[in-house]
């Protein structure tokens, strides 16, 4: 068997909002997501519950009228189908595993 490494997220730019679909099966998404400072990512919802993992920066995550802060290596949980956004204080890469 033949092994690769992939430098997605290392490579990834802080240029606005960068979304790249990373890993995609029948029972799990990851999305690597990269947010310049002061850029913003707007209200969506997810299709399941969802887990963030903040990978560098720090951000601001909005859910029901309450802020959250988010740093490096911190993690946070979040249920479907309620609508939430992020906003970066600082240059920032989270994963999204859902």
């Amino acid at each position: 068997m033949t092994y690769k490494i992939n430098n997605i997220i290392r490579d990834q730019k802080h240029q606005q909002l960068q979304v790249q679909k990373l890993v995609k099966t029948p029972s799990v998404e990851i999305l690597g997501v990269s947010l310049e400072k002061g850029a913003i990512f707007p209200k969506h919802t997810s299709p399941t519950e969802a887990q963030l993992i903040v990978l560098e920066g720090k951000i601001n995550f909005h859910i029901e009228d309450k802020n959250y802060v988010l740093g490096k290596h911190q993690l946070f949980s979040f249920p479907k189908e309620i609508v939430h956004w992020v906003s970066a204080e600082e240059n920032a890469k989270f994963l999204i595993v859902r």
